[in-house]
């Protein structure tokens, strides 16, 4: 990114392109199950065990030959002998002789010589001889070894975002690690000697830090592994110190405020001495931003602007994308979906313009309402939105009713 040109603004995907091409998938490795929920598989996952792996009933009742029931009936019972119990992993008779029965639980192996399970309500329950007053069709109640599931089928394709029930399956199919891409570890850092922790006091010129759990929420969100660092006072040094802390658990850092022209832009002055790149972007909000790479590893840092909605929009456009990316997640960039626009809307020639807005379904379909104005700092706004309306940089106005594309914010994808 360094060779990009500072004085010339960038498009939107002429950035994320960039970012993106310098981005590298993190290396996989087997991951406990649990720690790959909602990770990418980078292997087919395929049956080394049958499901069920045995024949095994699928009823409470009595193990049987179809043969020695065929003639029960209302009116003419049947009675065995019951020779013992079977009780899932309980042992019992794993063999039947003609003639017998044996009790048999659900989920409980099926004794051979047995080719029929008759329930429980079929019978009077005898211990030790048992009536049974219906006979079940050849094989009824029983689950065959391999129904579910054989030896050597594909569980869960490469490719697949694992959820719980690939979870389950591959649990159930005796697999204790999957190889995954590890989540990427993202810190967060939040600069300005303005800044004070929720929870603390105010000075008259000072203000609380939501970015840094804006931002840290959303790289959560993301499927992240994420560090949330103290504030970062405005003075390069500090910052270079604080950011040198970090590398050691960073596969990615994040950092907003002090990017952009004025005299106190900390992380400029700091950063673009070793190479980050600092320009403008064909972006409303997040025209200033910065990226490169920092430290012995080459640790990816973007560097966003510090006012919230900036902040939000260039993380959701380029710090998303490199996440998902780390990870292996397809797509790297969130899909638009058409909606109708419910009122006008201007946007600046030359700019991809992010407007915030609220997405529902009435009679005619999808619609978005925008939220509030267009000020980078109106958090509360941004709250109340679960969508970006993206206005093409070539286009000034939008008429109501006219159909846009939109970010929907809160959809996985």
């Amino acid at each position: 990114m360094a060779d990009a040109p500072p004085d010339r603004l960038l498009s939107v995907d002429e950035h994320r392109d960039r970012i993106l091409a310098s981005i590298r998938s993190l290396t996989d490795f087997p991951q406990p199950l649990m720690e790959a929920l909602g990770l990418p598989l980078v292997e087919d996952v395929v049956a080394e065990v049958a499901l069920p792996s045995f024949d095994n009933s699928a009823m409470d009742g009595y193990a049987v030959r179809h043969a020695d029931v065929a003639a029960a009936g209302e009116g003419s019972p049947v009675h065995l002998p019951v020779v013992g119990e079977i009780g899932a992993g309980q042992g019992g008779p794993t063999q039947l002789a003609p003639g017998t029965a044996a009790k048999i639980m659900t989920g409980a192996p099926v004794p051979a010589g047995a080719d029929s399970v008759v329930p429980y309500e079929w019978t009077d329950r005898g211990a030790e001889t048992v009536r049974i007053d219906r006979a079940p069709a050849p094989g009824q109640h029983i689950r065959p070894e391999g129904d579910d599931v054989a030896v050597g089928d594909v569980l869960v394709s490469a490719g697949t975002v694992l959820g719980p029930r690939h979870l389950g399956l591959i649990a159930a199919a005796g697999r204790a690690t999957v190889r995954a891409r590890p989540r990427p570890r993202v810190v967060v850092l939040s600069t300005g000697s303005e800044l004070r922790d929720p929870g603390s006091a105010l000075d008259a010129d000072s203000i609380y830090d939501g970015n840094s759990f804006l931002l840290a929420a959303a790289a959560r969100r993301a499927g992240a592994i994420v560090y949330r660092v103290g504030i970062v006072p405005d003075h390069p040094g500090e910052f270079l110190d604080a950011l040198e802390d970090q590398l050691s658990r960073a596969d990615l850092v994040v950092t907003s405020g002090g990017v952009s022209q004025g005299d106190f832009d900390v992380v400029k002055a700091a950063l673009a001495p070793l190479g980050v790149w600092f320009g403008g972007i064909r972006m409303q909000p997040g025209k200033p931003q910065g990226f490169g790479h920092v430290g012995e590893r080459q640790i990816p840092i973007f560097t966003l602007p510090g006012n919230p909605v900036s902040s939000y929009v260039s993380f959701e456009q380029f710090v998303l994308p490199a996440i998902r990316k780390m990870m292996g997640r397809t797509p790297y960039v969130r899909p638009t979906v058409a909606a109708r626009l419910t009122r006008a809307i201007s946007s600046p020639e030359g700019r991809r313009q992010m407007v915030r807005a609220e997405v529902g379904v009435d009679a005619s379909g999808v619609y978005a309402a925008p939220v509030g104005g267009h000020g980078s700092h109106l958090i509360g706004d941004l709250a109340s939105s679960n969508a970006l309306v993206v206005v093409p940089d070539d286009v000034t106005e939008v008429a109501a009713g006219e159909q846009v594309q939109v970010l929907r914010l809160d959809e996985e994808f």
